[in-house]
């Protein structure tokens, strides 16, 4: 399984404009709720339980938001760039600018540890991150994921 499968353009955001966590959650939500049956709202809250349970700010400006959701049939997995950063209370207390969103079905557990570790691996490439960061439009963010994708 490949992100390019799962990554929709209208899941992707170019510029959040959210200053804060929850800001950021809402804007995630509100895009991935048009590739699935979920509100934004649904989406929006099981993300924010996720949080409470441990931050999925990972450092080096990244975090990967994710939690799974009955009315959520297939992996969904959206993007969103912060140009000035957003306090996300990460594991090493710096604004995060890049987030992969995922969300899965409550019974999937096989293909979500895949493709958190496939986004993982693709955050690992600091070439790919500075590029991602310096993307300035929803193309060109897909285009810089595709072409890395397509490396797996």
């Amino acid at each position: 399984m490949r992100i390019s499968q799962l990554l929709n353009k209208d899941s992707i955001i170019a510029d959040l404009k959210a200053s804060d966590k929850k800001g950021v959650i809402d804007e995630l939500a509100a895009v991935a709720s048009t590739a699935t049956k979920a509100s934004a709202k649904e989406i929006a809250t099981v993300l924010m339980e996720r949080e409470q349970l441990g931050s999925t700010g990972i450092g080096g400006g990244i975090a990967i938001p994710h939690g799974k959701l009955d009315l959520v049939r297939s992996i969904v997995v959206g993007f969103g760039l912060s140009r000035k950063g957003v306090e996300y209370e990460s594991l090493d207390n710096k604004p995060v600018h890049i987030f992969f969103l995922l969300l899965t079905s409550e019974n999937s557990t096989g293909g979500h540890l895949k493709v958190l570790a496939q986004i993982s691996k693709l955050l690992k490439m600091n070439q790919f991150k500075k590029k991602l960061a310096a993307a300035e439009s929803v193309d060109d963010i897909y285009d810089i994921i595709m072409e890395q994708d397509e490396d797996f």
